[in-house]
C-alpha cells in the first residue's frame, strides 16, 4: 500500500526478478526508494511510477541486496583505493575488515601527530570517512594488533597484566563500534598465543556481543585439531564463532573438510553459534612467512631475517620447511604474487619450483633466498585445495561467500589472486547458473542475509520495507568473473546497476563516481 500524501519516491527499480536475500524463490515486482531506504516492494501504481525522481528498468535483471564480503582485507588499501571498482563490479558494497588477526589499529601510541596505523578505531574511522569510499566498511579488531600493541612480536606467553591490556583494548575497540574480534593463528604474533589466551579474549568480546572470527592455528595436516580448538574456544567463552575460509591445504588432506563440517554442525545441534565462509577458488593467497615454522617468526620479520643470517639457524629453518614439502606445501603450486623491488623482482608469476629449478636448488633453499632478497616482505598465490572440498564447504547451508581479498581496483602491481576480482559473480556464474552447486536465490542469500546477520549489520542483508537502500542490480544470464590465474587484473562483468542508500555508484556497469560508502559501526547501546 502506498502513502498518497507521501513525497515522490527518489528511485524506483521496476519489473525486476527480486531475490530479497532470504533464500526465497525471486518475485517480479517494483522496488521503491526514498530518503536512502525501501519504502516500497510490489507493483508500483501508475500514478506513484509516473512521480518518481529516477526509475530503472530491471525487466529480465535480477534485483538483489547489496552483497556482504565478511572477510576482506581492504583495511589496508581502502585509503589508497577508496573508489572500489572491484567491489562494485561484482555487487559488493559492503566489506568486512579487520579478518585474519590483522587491523590497522590498535597500535602502539606513536606520540602526537601520529595518522597511522592507528591507535583506535576512532582515527582509522574517520580517515576512511574522509577518503569517501566506495563501499561500506564494517571493522572487526585483530587479535594479531592487540597482541603487538602490548606485547610486541615476541613468541611468548602473555602475562597476566598484559592479557589484561589486551582485553581492555578490545574493550575500547568495542565500545567504540566494531563488529567482532579476529585472530589468524596461523600467523605470526597470533599463533604465538596459546588457546587459554584465545578463550579470554572471546570472553571479553562475547561480553560486548561481538562476533569471534578466526583463521585457524592449521589448515593442513593438523585442521581438525585445529576446528576442535576453535569449537572449544567458542564452548569456553560463549561467544559466536565464524570459521573463516574453511579448507584443507595438501592433497594428503583433501576430503578433510566433510568431517569438519560435521563437526560444526554437531556443534550447532548443541546449541553453539558457529558458522564459516569460503571462497570459490582452490589456490589461497597469503604471506610466503605463513609456510615457515611458527619460532622462526620470533621477533617478527626482523627475527627472521637475523636467523636466515646465521647458518646454523637457517638450517634448522631450512629442515623444519623441507618436512613439509609435499604435503602442505607444494612447490610447483606455491606463486610469488607480490614482492617489493629486488633480485626476484622479475618472479611475480612465477612458482617456487620454478626458481629453484633455474637455480639448482632444492624448493626449501629458494623460499629462504626468496625471502631473504626481499626482507621478508613476500606474497604468494597457494595451489593446494581440491575442487569437491570447495564445493562441499558452499553446499553447507551456513556457509558465507567471502573474497578474502584486499586489491579494490585494477590494475595495480604484482599477480595477485582473481579473487579479489572474481569471487561474488564466480558464485552467481560459475557455480549457480553453470554447475548448480548452488540455487540462484540460495547463492544470493550466502552473499546478503546471512553474512548481514553473522555482525549482525541491522537494516542490511534483506529487500525488505525500511533496509537500508543498498541494491544490486544483475543479469543472472551473463554475470561472470573474468579475472583468471594467468590474467588477475580483469573486472567482474554482468551486474548492471549498484546503489549505496539509494546512491547509483554503478550505472550500465560503469561507475558513476558517486561515492556514498562509509565506516558502519556497531550499536552499542
Amino acid at each position: 500500500m502506498h502513502d498518497c500524501d507521501a513525497p515522490p519516491l527518489d528511485l524506483l527499480i521496476t519489473g525486476g526478478a527480486v531475490h530479497d536475500g532470504t533464500g526465497s524463490p525471486a518475485v517480479t515486482t517494483d522496488v521503491g526508494v526514498r530518503a536512502g531506504r525501501i519504502v516500497h516492494v510490489g507493483t508500483v501504481p501508475r500514478t506513484v511510477a509516473a512521480a518518481a525522481r529516477r526509475t530503472v528498468d530491471a525487466a529480465g535483471l535480477a534485483v538483489a541486496p547489496g552483497f556482504v564480503d565478511l572477510h576482506s582485507h581492504a583495511d589496508f588499501t581502502v585509503l589508497g583505493e577508496a573508489g572500489a571498482e572491484a567491489c562494485l563490479r561484482q555487487g559488493v558494497t559492503t566489506l568486512v575488515t579487520g579478518n585474519c588477526g590483522m587491523s590497522p589499529f590498535p597500535a602502539r601510541d606513536a606520540g602526537p601527530g601520529t595518522t597511522g596505523p592507528w591507535t583506535a578505531l576512532s582515527g582509522f574511522a574517520a580517515a576512511v570517512d574522509a577518503a569517501r569510499p566506495g563501499v561500506n566498511i564494517a571493522p572487526m579488531v585483530g587479535h594479531g594488533a592487540l597482541r603487538s600493541a602490548v606485547l610486541g612480536d615476541g613468541r611468548r606467553a602473555a602475562t597476566e597484566d598484559e592479557l589484561a591490556r589486551m582485553r581492555g583494548l578490545l574493550a575500547e575497540a568495542a565500545g567504540q563500534g566494531v563488529f567482532g574480534l579476529s585472530t589468524g593463528l596461523i600467523y605470526a604474533p597470533g599463533s604465538f598465543a596459546d588457546t587459554a589466551e584465545v578463550v579470554a579474549l572471546a570472553t571479553e568480546a562475547a561480553a560486548h556481543g561481538l562476533l569471534y572470527a578466526t583463521h585457524m592455528r592449521d589448515e593442513g595436516d593438523h585442521v581438525l585439531d585445529a576446528l576442535d580448538e576453535t569449537l572449544a574456544v567458542g564452548r569456553a567463552s560463549g561467544v559466536r564463532v565464524q570459521v573463516s575460509h574453511l579448507k584443507a591445504l595438501g592433497p594428503a588432506n583433501h576430503g578433510k573438510v566433510l568431517p569438519a563440517l560435521e563437526r560444526v554442525a554437531a556443534a550447532v545441534r548443541e546449541g553453539m553459534d558457529v558458522a564459516c565462509d569460503v571462497y570459490p577458488y582452490t589456490a589461497s593467497s597469503t604471506r610466503l612467512t605463513s609456510r615457515l615454522p611458527d619460532w622462526a617468526m620470533d621477533g617478527g620479520t626482523a627475527g627472521l631475517l637475523k636467523r636466515l643470517a646465521d647458518p646454523e639457524t637457517r638450517g634448522r629453518v631450512l629442515a623444519d620447511l623441507r618436512d613439509a614439502v609435499g604435503r602442505t606445501f607444494l612447490p610447483e603450486g606455491v606463486i610469488v604474487s607480490q614482492v617489493p623491488a629486488g633480485a626476484y623482482s622479475d618472479r611475480v608469476g612465477q612458482s617456487v619450483a620454478d626458481i629453484a629449478r633455474d637455480e639448482d636448488v632444492e624448493p626449501a633453499e629458494a623460499v629462504l633466498r626468496v625471502l631473504e632478497a626481499h626482507g621478508g616482505e613476500v606474497m604468494i598465490v597457494n595451489h593446494a585445495m581440491a575442487d569437491a572440498d570447495v564445493d562441499a564447504v558452499l553446499r553447507y547451508p551456513d556457509t558465507a561467500v567471502a573474497s578474502d581479498g584486499w586489491v579494490l581496483t585494477a590494475p595495480g602491481e604484482g599477480h595477485p589472486h582473481p579473487r579479489n576480482l572474481g569471487t561474488f559473480a564466480r558464485v552467481l556464474g560459475r557455480y549457480a547458473r553453470e554447475r548448480g552447486v548452488l540455487g540462484l536465490a540460495d547463492a544470493v542469500r550466502r552473499m546478503t542475509s546471512l553474512p548481514a546477520s553473522r555482525l549482525p549489520l541491522p537494516g542490511r542483508g534483506t529487500v525488505t520495507v525500511g533496509s537500508v537502500a543498498d541494491l544490486v542490480v544483475f543479469d543472472p544470464a551473463t554475470v561472470t568473473d573474468n579475472a583468471t590465474y594467468d590474467d588477475p587484473w580483469r573486472y567482474a562483468t554482468g551486474v548492471r546497476h549498484v546503489f549505496l542508500a539509494g546512491e547509483q555508484a554503478l550505472e550500465d556497469g560503469v561507475v558513476t563516481g558517486v561515492r556514498a560508502g562509509r565506516t558502519l559501526l556497531r550499536a552499542t547501546r
